[in-house]
């Protein structure tokens, strides 16, 4: 008997609440496609380097699937919430036919159960034949070859997917008996009968409020998005909470103002069920204000992860072409109390390498450091704001100088452009945005060196763009170019090796030129120096990795904060327009028309749904502006490619919630006036 009418329950829910069900499935299927990744990658061939990314990446998402686990917990308590609200007359019902509480609670045991094993197998399915997918992705991040990938499942992925919604229904069905053994049959009776009321704020403290909130928005804008450089951790801290209160004031506020300034349009309140429908959406801000604070922070998370995951790893994907044309580097420091009058190839030729064997192409060059040229020298005036900027500039540090014959030679086989100046000239390179800026401001107030002897001005008014050693970003802070016949020997600091491979299977010869180059560096200890070589394919295969880790997490936890979002937003709207029912057929009996209410339930989801989205979207604009400071080693050229990608999941997840919202509550009414 209880079986039986826990399943026609069901059935009235999964039609009534069918968003409730759908994200449950979505978050079962999510869950398992995110915790599954390490398995898939197993059957595809993969360097050991990529091996160890990849279980990195694993770790970093098991780990996230626990913050991820409480939200839908919480999500899926939330909804039971409503779900149980909805219900009131119902269990009154069964009261007043005489069943005990604890009967009532063994059908809401049973549904739970029912339902959970539905979501479960249902998500699990899905997020078993998503997960394939993912393994092309995986692949396609690292280049690997499927040729042996084969259709897999993940048990481990299984159970903890299993485990963590199993603890969630547990929860719900702890929540549920509470809810049961407290509830008196007056009030469920009375339940539909209640109506949040509408509560007038004071127009002037609902002004006042809202001025204060805008202030600390604007006191925390300008902090993050113009005066980041001078933010600490006590400084960001500040700025996160003023940014939550000022949230949660202007929903404060506005729930307190919007109805009244609707009022004072007397033409536009008037019109049709404008009225009716203000009221309707007023008294929902009004009574959902730390809700929409919630919802609108998480959007706020959302889109900033999203926004700057896709543009770190667009962004070091193109810098992993433009920063790394050639397949090897290789830099030799030299030791002070050591002197060595040779190169990176001479050291290799005294140890028996003959690195013209491995490579088709190559370029040897030597840095030099002097005293007579450092930050302080350089930077003049500006030296102050740019330490403020970055730990690593001190007047004392000296700046790295190169010749212009072997940089011209490197750009040649770079196959990039060369310069050419006067013999009492020089240049900066640099790419690095913000120091780059500084650079310009201290060439433009004194352009003037003294080096080796030698009194040199620059040849360009401001930096060049450009870099030297290969990387994954922008991170050259400047380097002086300077006439061949200014260099002194004595100040060598560095000697380097860059160059292309000559065997065809670049991963062969990789591993092959570092094991010589291992032995080589044996000999150079000698000296007290150590080679430290790099590769194109290192960088890259970190590149990929770190830019895999962000982009997953960055998916993982924004779909999730999404739906959690569009859930919510959905249930308090459907719920509403439920309990709504009385007023909607009092219009019809007073003479409004089906389409005036439809446009007026459109209307109300919709502003209800945009309000959080509008202020979101207004923190993301400074947020973003902060994460572009944040992010200007890694490059931030695709930002809007990325906004656009965002922006696209957005309208899909959110926007789909709002249509699904829509049509459903629109049904709703229809059904049961």
């Amino acid at each position: 008997m209880l079986f039986k009418l826990s399943l026609s329950n069901i059935r009235k829910s999964l039609r009534d609440y069918a968003i409730y069900f759908f994200t449950l499935i979505i978050g079962v299927s999510l869950f398992y496609v995110f915790n599954t990744i390490g398995g898939q990658a197993a059957g595809l061939k993969l360097s050991q380097s990529a091996y160890f990314i990849i279980e990195l990446l694993n770790g970093a998402l098991s780990a996230t699937s626990v913050g991820v686990a409480a939200v839908l917990g919480l999500l899926i308590v939330y909804a039971s919430h409503f779900l149980m609200k909805r219900r009131s007359r119902e269990f009154a019902l069964y009261l007043m036919l005489g069943m005990g509480k604890w009967k009532i609670s063994a059908i809401l045991l049973t549904e739970t159960l029912i339902i959970g094993a539905g979501s479960l197998i249902l998500g699990l399915v899905i997020g078993i034949g998503l997960s394939q997918f993912t393994s092309a992705l995986v692949a396609n991040l690292f280049e690997a070859d499927m040729s042996a990938y084969k259709f897999s499942v993940s048990a481990d992925a299984i159970f903890k997917t299993v485990l963590c919604f199993a603890v969630m229904y547990i929860v719900v069905m702890l929540f549920n008996t509470v809810v049961i053994t407290n509830m008196k049959l007056i009030d469920l009776m009375q339940s539909d009968r209640r109506s949040e009321q509408v509560k007038i704020k004071k127009p002037a403290v609902c002004i006042a409020v809202f001025i204060a909130a805008v202030l600390m928005l604007a006191y925390a804008y300008y902090k993050v998005g113009w005066d980041a450089g001078s933010l600490n951790r006590n400084g960001m801290i500040v700025c996160i909470v003023l940014g939550i209160i000022a949230t949660f004031l202007v929903f404060w506020s506005v729930s307190g103002m919007l109805l009244r300034a609707v009022r004072n349009i007397k033409g536009f309140y008037h019109r049709g069920l404008n009225s009716f429908t203000f009221r309707q959406i007023s008294s929902r801000i009004n009574t959902t204000v730390f809700s929409m604070t919630v919802i609108c922070l998480m959007l706020f998370v959302t889109i900033c992860t999203l926004t700057s995951a896709f543009s770190i790893r667009n962004s070091m994907n193109s810098n992993i072409r433009y920063l790394c044309p050639v397949d090897f580097q290789g830099i030799m420091m030299h030791n002070e109390s050591h002197r060595y009058d040779g190169g990176f190839k001479e050291m290799c030729e005294e140890a028996g390498y003959d690195i013209t064997a491995d490579f088709s192409e190559y370029v040897c060059y030597s840095t030099y450091m002097s005293p007579d040229l450092t930050y302080g020298d350089t930077l003049g005036s500006v030296l102050d704001e740019a330490e403020s900027e970055f730990v690593f500039i001190a007047p004392y540090v000296n700046e790295t100088i190169v010749t212009l014959s072997e940089y011209n030679a490197l750009m040649q086989l770079y196959g990039r452009d060369t310069l050419s100046f006067a013999d009492d000239e020089y240049a900066v390179i640099c790419n690095y945005k913000e120091m780059t800026a500084f650079r310009n401001k201290a060439l433009k107030e004194n352009d003037v060196i003294h080096l080796f002897g030698h009194t040199l001005k620059s040849a360009y008014e401001t930096c060049i763009d450009g870099s030297m050693e290969l990387s994954t970003n922008l991170s050259n802070t400047g380097i002086y170019i300077i006439p061949d016949a200014v260099a002194d020997a004595s100040a060598v600091s560095a000697s380097c090796l860059i160059g292309n491979y000559s065997a065809e299977d670049k991963a062969a010869a990789d591993d092959a030129i570092f094991t010589k180059i291992m032995q080589v560096n044996a000999a150079a200890e000698k000296y007290g120096m150590e080679l430290a070589p790099i590769s194109r394919i290192m960088l890259k295969t970190t590149s990929i990795g770190l830019g895999a880790v962000v982009t997953f997490l960055g998916m993982y936890i924004g779909m999730v904060f999404l739906i959690a979002c569009g859930a919510i937003l959905a249930l308090k709207q459907l719920s509403d327009s439920a309990d709504s029912i009385g007023r909607y057929e009092m219009l019809g009996k007073i003479g409004a028309e089906e389409k005036d209410i439809c446009r007026s339930v459109f209307a109300q989801t919709g502003i209800f749904f945009l309000l959080p989205l509008i202020l979101a979207a207004i923190h993301s604009v400074f947020g973003m502006k902060f994460s572009i400071f944040i992010m200007q080693a890694f490059g931030t050229e695709r930002v809007g490619e990325s906004v656009a990608v965002t922006s696209l999941i957005l309208l899909l997840i959110y926007g789909g919630y709002f249509l699904v919202t829509y049509i459903c509550g629109k049904n709703v009414i229809k059904e049961r006036r």
